[in-house]
């Protein structure tokens, strides 16, 4: 149900912060879905960055702990990722998805995607 539009890709310096929006659109629950950011980086596959249940449990992939941050503000239809400190090789199309739990496919709901943001981490 509804769209996502990611937000915030640019260039930046490798160090430097960055934070990552995705804004649900369409008159959407977004507290039935899960959450979750992936990456694909030139020349490489894509990858699942970042998750976020509907529950709050957030889970990384291993490059970007400690890094990466996940989080969501259902009440502004609206998650984010946090990114500091910032490496060359986190150049990349940036992506939100949400997805939804059993209970809500059953009930119509359907997983969606953005399309994508680019991040360009260069000095």
């Amino acid at each position: 149900q509804g769209q996502l539009e990611e937000s915030g890709g640019g260039l930046v310096q490798p160090g430097g912060p960055r934070r990552l929006s995705c804004a649900a659109t369409g008159s959407i629950i977004l507290s039935v879905y899960a959450l979750a950011w992936y990456r694909q980086a030139p020349w490489n596959e894509l990858e699942v960055v970042a998750t976020i249940t509907s529950d709050g449990a957030t889970n990384y992939t291993d490059p970007v702990k400690g890094r990466f941050t996940i989080s969501r503000d259902d009440d502004k239809f609206t998650f984010y990722i946090q990114i500091n400190n910032l490496q060359p090789e986190d150049t990349a199309v940036y992506y939100c998805k949400k997805t939804p739990t059993s209970n809500m496919i059953s009930l119509g709901y359907g997983t969606d995607w953005g399309q994508g943001t680019l991040d360009t981490v260069s000095s």
